[in-house]
């Protein structure tokens, strides 16, 4: 991993070197640094300085800059449509809502400014005339795949809570371990994110869900987990004593997050969609039932994400999408019409995708042939939308209009004369052929009440 092959965007050059030309420090620093190592795309790119706040606004007066962020060291310069912070090093004062530094104070050194960072990967700056400067080894950690704080772990956490669930964001998102003493740490100190924002938790959670390291993170950390959503602890260890199951409840659950696709909404929705089954445990000699779960776990669902402030489509989606975790696919088209015609086909192919994490992490005895009839649905409803079949009251060869003009009144009577229409089609009962449509509506009218 050689830091020289950086290449910085222009609009960050530009900033270096005019901070520079002016006689002042300045490095591109943080995750812009960790990324563009890494090979990956950085996001924002951010500098670093010794100029003051005042004098970074001297630097850039003939372009845009917002001000702020001024009294904790930040300026905001926009350079050919690019937003660039750029903020004066500096040392953090007491952090006494374990959140946000009380105070600041700028510093001439760069090691003191990436001394208050939280992790040693994001603790690293650079300038493309004096190369990278690291005096935490963040490039190590970052060869060896590693989340480390920066100096004490312990020190660094009751800082800024937020900071345990960002060690196991970064963790899941770039696939790497957490090392032992900070490891340790996130452990001790998980109690501190009772004074984090739930709509930054909800925000940090979203994205460490879709990591590649999800399933792993949340066993080593399960503890972390059910600090943020208590909801799901009775699954841990929860035996199934089900022939079609393998694993704990909690084992499934984030087995099944790991085999949805990094959407969101899908990993939300495994992580919550079995979170009733201890609830609704009942034994017989077949073994262990969970009639009713799905209700239950959606009703968590609801209560966990109302909770975390989640956005009203994510809640509305996973909320549906746990409720019929469970709905039993007979390999049908007209199955499959009826679905997307209910719920439409996005959602349709959602719910299969969910359907196939599911059983992914089932028994290993119906793993493989449940999930290719999974496989098999998902391309039959490939087919389907390809071949332009009818499956919603849009895809009909006529409308309301076209029902109005052959004297079926406005109002009621149209809605429920198209979903007969479709209905039939569905059904192949019918041809969405116009002629054919018009005229088994006006027969439907006439019998109508």
């Amino acid at each position: 991993m050689n830091p020289l092959n950086i290449t910085i965007p222009p609009q960050a050059a530009e900033a270096l070197r005019r901070l520079t030309a002016a006689g002042y420090e300045a490095y591109i620093v943080g995750g812009c640094v960790r990324d563009a190592m890494r090979g990956a795309e950085p996001h924002d790119w951010d500098c670093t300085t010794n100029a003051k706040p005042d004098e970074i606004a001297r630097c850039f007066a003939d372009f845009h800059v917002i001000e702020t962020g001024m009294q904790h060291g930040t300026v905001t310069v926009v350079i050919a449509r690019m937003p660039l912070e750029i903020t004066t090093f500096r040392i953090d004062g007491v952090y006494a809502d374990h959140r946000r530094p009380e105070s600041v104070t700028f510093t001439s050194s760069l090691t003191d400014d990436l001394s208050r960072r939280d992790f040693t990967v994001n603790a690293m700056a650079y300038a493309p005339k004096t190369g990278l400067s690291d005096p935490f080894h963040g490039a190590d950690d970052l060869s060896e795949h590693v989340i480390r704080c920066v100096g004490c772990a312990d020190d660094r956490f009751e800082e800024d809570g937020l900071r345990i669930l960002r060690a196991m964001r970064f963790a899941s998102v770039l696939d790497f371990t957490i090392e032992a003493d900070t490891a340790d740490a996130v452990h001790r100190k998980k109690t501190l994110l009772r004074h984090i924002s739930a709509e930054r938790i909800f925000a940090e959670m979203q994205k460490l869900l879709c990591g590649d390291g999800c399933e792993r993170i949340l066993t080593e950390f399960a503890d972390v987990l059910f600090q943020i959503l208590p909801e799901l602890e009775p699954m841990l260890g929860f035996d199934q004593r089900n022939p079609h199951h393998d694993y704990d409840v909690c084992t499934h659950t984030l087995k099944a997050v790991a085999a949805c696709p990094k959407e969101p909404v899908l990993r939300w929705a495994a992580l919550l969609h079995d979170a009733g089954k201890p609830h609704t445990f009942t034994l017989d000699e077949r073994g262990g039932h969970f009639y009713g779960h799905a209700e239950i776990s959606e009703q968590i669902a609801d209560r966990a994400l109302h909770a975390l402030k989640s956005d009203r489509k994510t809640l509305d989606t996973v909320r549906q999408l746990v409720k019929l975790h469970d709905f039993v696919w007979n390999g049908t088209e007209k199955q499959l019409r009826r679905m997307v015609s209910k719920y439409g086909y996005d959602f349709t192919v959602q719910l299969l995708l969910l359907h196939k994490a599911d059983v992914t992490a089932q028994a290993a005895c119906h793993r493989e042939t449940r999930a290719a009839e999974a496989d098999r649905l998902l391309q039959m409803l490939e087919a389907l939308r390809a071949a332009d079949a009818c499956m919603s009251v849009r895809d009909l060869a006529v409308n309301g209009s076209d029902l109005m003009a052959i004297g079926i009144p406005q109002g009621k009577a149209i809605g429920a004369c198209l979903q007969y229409l479709l209905d039939q089609v569905m059904d192949s009962a019918l041809p969405n052929e116009r002629g054919a449509l018009l005229e088994a509506a006006e027969k439907y009218f006439a019998k109508s009440p």
